[in-house]
Order: structure tokens, then C-alpha cells, then sequence
């Protein structure tokens, strides 16, 4: 699937430990239909094979709402599952490398928490940068802080677009407003809430303020 910015307006992460009565498949059906606009697939325990073909399940149901289906680390589950491409860490494989890999049309975004590391993920051919923790994660408890000052300074150093990552809710986002980025990515606002097609329309509403 072609990459366009707009993709990245509400970008969901998935978290197994939110999975209840629900299926992981049922719950991302729910943000889809309230409105999500990427889905990240992300799967730190899954044995290689059945998180192909999770992978695979999930991108037909991504693709029949026109929605990309993004791999988290996974490189070679990426690939594998045909998904629509990969996001990676600082300390993951280099995007210049996935790249070569994976050709023009695969998506890849990448982790940046300083000026430095958004210049050299768009010079390495990134598609778009995850910014980020802008706000303490209940997914992520050590994940490096960043301000809303620094959020802004990262999105406006590079053409390429960004997400805002880390903690973002409906009670918090507000906060985000300037600070140039793309879209926001929500883990435990989506996956947590107890209506998770609901909380996806009401983020997917203020997204659309935040990020005009």
C-alpha cells in the first residue's frame, strides 16, 4: 500500500496485555472501525511463525478498511507476511540496511528522540518518524521523555512526517497542540479503553484538531 501522510493521523499500536474477553483480532476490528488510520503490530513473546500468521490475518482485516499494517522490529516478519512495512528502534536494524532489503514501496518508520536521530532516519530513507515519549507510557515505564518543545523542534528538522508517541489519551493530548506532527500513536488509549471502537472515534476527533 502506497504511504501517504494522512496514514499516520491515528496511528494504533496493539498490546497483547489489553487482550481480555476479546481477541486481539476483535479488538483491532474495533479501532478500525472508529476510525484508526494505521495499525502497528507489535508482538514481543510471538514465536516467529505464528506472528507470520497473526501478520497475515491482520492485514487482510487492515487492508479491507484501506488501512496499512505496520510490523514493529520485526523485519523478516515483515517481509514475510507481505505486511505493508516495518517501524524500528534506535538500536534495531538501520533503515538504510531495510531498505535495500525491502525496496521503495515498503514502509519504514523509525524512533527518534533527538534532532540528530530524525536527520539521520530521513537520510537513511525513512518514511516517517515515531517521536517520543511525549507523556509517561504505562506500555513503555522506561522510555526517555521528551517535551512538548522538543516534540515540536524534531518535527519541523525534517520534510519527512511524524507521530507523536507515548501516553497519549483523550485527557492529554490537548497539550500536543503545535507541535507539528502528522498524527498521534496510541497503545493504552485505543487497546485499554473499555470501548475501544469509541475511544478510536473520539481520538481519531481530536487528531484531526491537533494535527490540521
Amino acid at each position: 500500500m502506497k504511504f501517504d501522510r494522512g496514514q499516520l493521523l491515528l496511528y494504533a499500536v496493539t498490546d497483547r496485555s489489553f487482550v481480555g474477553a476479546k481477541t486481539l483480532y476483535t479488538q483491532i476490528e474495533d479501532a478500525l472501525t472508529g476510525g484508526v488510520t494505521m495499525v502497528q503490530l507489535r508482538e514481543k513473546h510471538l514465536e516467529s511463525e505464528a506472528f507470520i500468521q497473526e501478520a497475515v490475518a491482520i492485514k487482510t482485516l487492515c487492508h479491507r478498511y484501506n488501512v496499512p499494517l505496520i510490523i514493529n522490529d520485526n523485519v523478516d516478519v515483515a517481509l514475510q507476511s507481505g505486511a505493508d512495512g516495518v517501524h524500528v528502534g534506535i538500536e534495531d536494524m538501520p533503515v538504510s540496511e531495510i531498505r535495500k532489503m525491502a525496496g521503495e514501496d515498503f514502509i519504514i518508520g523509525a524512533t527518534a528522540k533527538t534532532v540528530k536521530q530524525a536527520l539521520a532516519a530521513q537520510s537513511a530513507g525513512a518514511d516517517y518518524l515515531g517521536v517520543g515519549a511525549v507523556f509517561p507510557s504505562p506500555t513503555k515505564k522506561n522510555a526517555v521523555r521528551i517535551t512538548a518543545g522538543q516534540l515540536h523542534e524534531i518535527c519541523k528538522s525534517v520534510s519527512i512526517p511524524a507521530v507523536a508517541i507515548g501516553g497519549i489519551c483523550l485527557d492529554n493530548a490537548d497539550s500536543l497542540q503545535g507541535g507539528g506532527m502528522a498524527g498521534i500513536a496510541v497503545v493504552s488509549g485505543i487497546f485499554g479503553a473499555q470501548n475501544i471502537k469509541t475511544a478510536a472515534a473520539e481520538l481519531r476527533k481530536k487528531a484531526e484538531v491537533l494535527c490540521q
